[in-house]
């Protein structure tokens, strides 16, 4: 997501609204490298292995937590509903933006 989300930054915004999407993008670098970490797997080496995966334009290549690597998560039969990312995601970019409003609020004080 994160490669994806840098290569379109890159060529159609600019400005302000081109580093706040860059920092999105680099936000959900976390979700594998704490699902390595929770699995017990080297995250560094796992997010680098999978990053490069994505490069070569393995879109589907995903953290196989059983087998300990980077599979084809589709092949693994390894779904997500696409719901359930969304309504992560959203709900986690509400909680930011309440949590950057209440910071306004407080440092205006």
């Amino acid at each position: 997501v994160r490669f994806r989300s840098k290569q379109w930054y890159q060529r159609r915004v600019r400005g302000v609204e081109s580093h706040c999407i860059k920092a999105f993008a680099e936000s959900l670098e976390i979700v594998p490298f704490t699902l390595a970490e929770n699995a017990g797997l080297p995250p560094i080496n796992i997010v680098t292995e999978l990053r490069n995966r994505h490069a070569m334009g393995e879109a589907m290549a995903g953290i196989n937590v059983k087998k300990s690597c980077i599979t084809n998560i589709t092949e693994e039969n390894v779904l997500q509903p696409l719901l359930v990312s969304i309504s992560a995601i959203t709900l986690a970019s509400e909680t930011v933006r309440a949590i950057l409003k209440i910071d306004d609020i407080v440092n205006t004080r």
